[in-house]
């Protein structure tokens, strides 16, 4: 089934990935939260939701003025579900990824089997020129069964067979809504079970974004018969989120270093742990900025100051109350990210 060219690929890309989590492994925080926000902004954008920085961050505060950046921060908790649930990947883990995923705007259909027939393309009216039309709703419970058995499977390599279960999940199409960002959040979570990933999220989907067209040729191939488009399309994705996500920790901790050379405090200031809170969470208010470092409202401006004294964070409400902050820096990184990959220009590392 696989080739000795594309079982070459195969490994290159999961060895790529096991060093570049291992290395991470020390300083996964703020890392992990970083590369993890970006993995699900990335997986939104193959959808057409996509959204800045600075707004993402402020639907993680709760607020919901932007639409697609609340839908991006459901996408970031399915992620963080599918980890979680690494360790006992089952139906019921499947659902709980979409049920997370969608809660936040449709909770009617969050962390439910679709009970209708779905199609893609075409028209709305019948699926008669659908260019696919998934499998019935009374048989999703059963292929999702069959599905939880392949991804349990120990004779593949596991990156093969991450892609593997990923297309047929698609195929399946097992949710009336969801169903690309939830299958793609199935990827990270087997990368974790079979312990190619331990300690961060690797951007694959920062890679499908640089050729989507591959992308989705691959999963009609795989509807066609032919696996190995998928499994090729999975393995440089990974080779380019490597290499995208090494790019992505080279800037913020280059940023890091340069906050470091603006600040004269005392080392047991507290503004210094806020420098990293905030390349994990770059926006902040009073109460998220105190919770984090773990002191009263009262006193987090003492913290918050020297940062804006700094030019490390900037008021942009404009209030007297209720204030917000914002490095804007680490969002300008992040938002480059995400352009970098829509257009494709994210570096590629050749097998």
């Amino acid at each position: 089934m696989i080739g000795p060219e594309l079982l070459a690929l195969v490994s290159e890309a999961s060895h790529a990935v096991t060093r570049f989590d291992a290395h991470l492994g020390n300083e996964i925080a703020p890392f992990a939260a970083i590369l993890l926000r970006s993995e699900s902004a990335s997986s939104s954008q193959i959808e057409n939701l996509s959204s800045g920085a600075r707004q993402i961050a402020l639907a993680e505060l709760g607020s919901r003025e932007k639409r697609n950046a609340t839908e991006i921060v459901g996408n970031v908790a399915a992620m963080r579900a599918a980890l979680s649930l690494a360790d006992r990947l089952d139906t019921s883990a499947v659902l709980a990824m979409h049920r997370a995923l969608m809660e936040s705007h449709a909770p009617d259909i969050a962390g439910h089997w679709r009970t209708d027939q779905v199609w893609i393309g075409g028209s709305n009216i019948g699926p008669h020129d659908a260019d696919y039309v998934a499998p019935p709703a009374a048989a999703v419970p059963g292929l999702m069964d069959d599905l939880i058995t392949f991804a349990h499977r120990e004779d593949l390599p596991p990156l093969a067979a991450a892609a593997l279960a990923h297309a047929q999940f698609e195929t399946i199409h097992p949710f009336p809504d969801g169903n690309g960002r939830t299958g793609r959040a199935l990827i990270q979570a087997m990368l974790r079970t079979r312990d190619i990933t331990r300690n961060v999220t690797v951007p694959v989907s920062a890679g499908l974004l640089t050729d989507t067209r591959r992308y989705f040729e691959a999963l009609n191939s795989y509807r066609g018969g032919d696996v190995s488009p998928i499994i090729e399309s999975i393995s440089h994705a990974s080779l380019d989120a490597v290499a995208s996500g090494t790019r992505l920790v080279s800037a913020l901790h280059q940023l890091r270093t340069r906050w470091e050379d603006r600040l004269s405090l005392r080392r047991d200031a507290s503004s210094w742990r806020l420098l990293d809170v905030l390349l994990r969470q770059p926006v902040v208010d009073g109460r998220a900025a105190a919770e984090a470092l773990g002191i009263t409202p009262a006193n987090v401006g003492r913290a918050i100051s020297p940062l804006v004294d700094a030019r490390i964070l900037r008021e942009f409400t404009g209030f007297d109350r209720n204030r917000m902050w914002c490095a804007t820096e680490v969002t300008d990184i992040l938002d480059e990210f995400a352009r970098s990959a829509e257009r494709g220009s994210l570096p590629h590392i050749e097998p």
